[in-house]
C-alpha cells in the first residue's frame, strides 16, 4: 500500500525520525502530567467535579486541557493562559508603538515579543490559579476532597504548582516547535482535545446502542455527518484565492525582458485567514452576558433572568446563545483578518521586488485591490466559519438524545483546531519527504523533477 510505503520512507529520514520521536515523547510527558492530581486533593472524590465539567462552557474548557481541569491536575490550567497572553500581545501590537517596532525588527523583535508573552502568561496564571482553586469546593459539592484542608499552605503550594505546570507546558510546546514537528502549542491543545474524544464517543455509544436511544443506525448517521463536517473544515482551512503576479526580470545586458512568460507567480489569499481565533474571541465574550445577568443589581429583574437563562451555565446549545455567537464570529473574522493580513506591506514588498498584478499599478492601487479582494472572500469565509462554530447546537437539534460532549466534536474550536493542526503537521512532514525525493503524504509526486 502507498500509505505504508510512505510511513517506511518517513523512518528512513534520520532527522525527521528524531523530530517525530521527540514530538511523541513531549506529548506523552504532557499527557502523563494531566493525570497527576494536586497534592492535598483526594483523587477518589473527583467524581462530582467530572460530572460538572462534562457539558456546557466548563466542558469546553475541560476539553481544551485534555481532561486535566476535571482531574484537578497539575496541568489544570493547560496551555490556555499562554494562548490568552499571545492574543493580548497581538492585539496590543495594534495600539502600542513599542510592540509595532518589535514586529518590524524580524527575528530579534520576535524574540523580545516571545519574552513579553511569557511574562504575561505568568501574570495570567497568578490570577487564574487562585480563581480555579476557589471554585473547586463549589464544583465538587463540598470540601471533603481536601485532605489537608484549605489553608494558606494548600493555596500557596497549589498556586506554585499550577503556575509551574503551565510554564512547563509552555516550555514543552516551544521545544516541540523548535526541535520537533508541527506547532508545539497547537499540538498540545489538539492532543488534549483528542484525549477526551474516546470517552465522549463511548458515552454516545452507550446511550445509542446499549440504552436503545436510536440504535446503531443513529450512531452510523452521526459518524457520516462527522466525516462530512471534517471534510468541510478541511476545505475551509485549505481554500485560497490566487492573485496572479508577474515579475520584471533583467537580462544579462541589464535590460528588462519583454516576454515575461514563465515569471508569473501567485499571491495565495486564504479564505479563512484568521483561522480559529474568531471562535476563541467570541467564546471568551460569550461568558460576559451570563455574568452580567448574575449581578446582584439585575439578577432579580426580567432582563437578568433572561440573560442567565440564555447565556449562563449550560445554555451553549440554546438558540439566542448561538445567534449571538455566530454574529460575533463573523465580526471577529473581519477584525482579525484586518490585523493579520497586512495588504499595505504585501503591496510594498511586491513593488520592492519588481512584481506587479497585471492591470493594477504597483503601490497604493495594488494595496487597495488586495484589500478589496480580501473583503470579498472574507464574507463567505466568515459565514462558513460561523456555521461550523454553531454546528454542535444544530446537530443537537437534528439528532435528539445526542450527548453534549460528543456534539462538541461536530464543529467549533475543537474540530477546527484538530483539522488545522493535522494539516499543518502533515505539510511539514510532506516537505521533509519531498526534499529527500520521496513521494509525499499529500500528493503522489509522480511529476516532480529530481534535483
Amino acid at each position: 500500500m502507498k500509505f505504508i510505503e510512505t510511513i517506511k520512507n518517513i523512518w528512513k529520514i534520520t532527522e525527521l525520525k528524531d523530530r517525530l520521536l521527540l514530538t511523541f515523547g513531549m506529548l506523552l510527558v504532557y499527557r502523563f502530567g494531566a493525570q497527576v492530581v494536586l497534592p492535598g486533593i483526594d483523587a477518589s472524590q473527583l467524581g462530582t467535579l467530572a460530572s460538572k465539567t462534562d457539558s456546557g462552557l466548563l466542558g469546553l474548557l475541560n476539553a481544551f486541557t485534555g481532561g486535566a481541569f476535571a482531574k484537578a491536575s497539575v496541568f489544570a490550567l493547560g496551555i490556555m493562559p499562554y494562548i490568552s497572553a499571545s492574543i493580548v500581545v497581538q492585539l496590543m501590537g495594534i495600539a502600542i508603538p513599542y510592540l509595532q517596532k518589535l514586529q518590524k525588527e524580524g527575528a530579534s523583535g520576535q524574540k523580545k515579543i516571545t519574552q513579553i508573552t511569557r511574562w504575561l502568561t505568568i501574570g495570567i496564571c497568578l490570577v487564574q490559579a487562585p480563581a480555579y482553586l476557589a471554585s473547586l469546593p463549589m464544583l465538587m459539592g463540598g470540601t471533603q476532597a481536601f485532605t489537608l484542608g484549605q489553608g494558606g499552605v494548600f493555596y500557596f503550594s497549589s498556586i506554585i504548582i499550577l503556575v509551574t505546570g503551565c510554564i512547563f507546558a509552555m516550555w514543552l510546546g516551544e521545544k516541540i516547535t523548535d526541535k520537533g514537528v508541527g506547532n508545539g502549542i497547537s499540538l498540545l491543545i489538539m492532543v488534549g482535545i483528542i484525549a477526551t474524544m474516546p470517552l465522549s464517543f463511548a458515552q454516545e455509544f452507550d446511550s445509542a446502542v446499549r440504552q436503545s436511544q436510536g440504535g446503531p443506525i443513529k450512531l452510523l448517521i452521526e459518524i457520516v455527518i462527522w466525516f462530512a463536517i471534517i471534510l468541510a473544515s478541511v476545505l475551509l482551512v485549505m481554500a485560497v484565492r490566487k492573485i496572479a503576479v508577474q515579475y520584471a526580470r533583467r537580462t544579462a545586458s541589464g535590460a528588462y525582458e519583454k516576454n515575461m512568460t514563465g515569471s508569473r507567480q501567485y499571491i495565495p489569499l486564504k479564505l479563512n485567514a484568521s483561522g480559529v481565533m474568531p471562535i476563541i474571541f467570541a467564546q471568551a465574550i460569550m461568558f460576559v452576558p451570563g455574568l452580567i445577568g448574575g449581578l446582584d443589581l439585575i439578577k432579580d429583574t426580567i432582563v437578568g433572568q433572561w440573560l442567565v437563562a440564555n447565556f449562563g451555565g449550560n445554555s451553549m446549545f440554546g438558540l439566542w446563545y448561538n445567534i449571538v455567537f455566530g454574529f460575533l464570529v463573523i465580526v471577529f473574522t473581519y477584525f482579525y483578518t484586518a490585523i493579520t493580513v497586512p495588504t499595505n506591506k504585501m503591496a510594498d514588498d511586491l513593488k520592492r521586488s519588481g512584481g506587479f498584478i497585471p492591470g493594477i499599478r504597483p503601490g497604493s492601487e495594488t494595496s487597495e485591490y488586495l484589500d478589496k479582494v480580501m473583503s470579498q472572500i472574507t464574507l463567505p469565509g466568515s459565514v462558513f466559519l460561523a456555521l461550523i462554530a454553531v454546528f454542535p447546537a444544530i446537530i443537537m437539534k437534528i439528532i435528539p438524545g445526542m450527548q453534549a460532549g460528543w456534539a462538541l466534536f461536530f464543529g467549533g474550536t475543537s474540530l477546527l483546531i484538530m483539522v488545522g493542526v493535522a494539516i499543518d503537521t502533515m505539510q511539514q512532514i510532506n516537505s521533509y519527504l519531498l526534499n529527500k525525493h520521496y513521494d509525499g503524504l499529500m500528493k503522489t509526486g509522480k511529476n516532480r523533477k529530481l534535483a
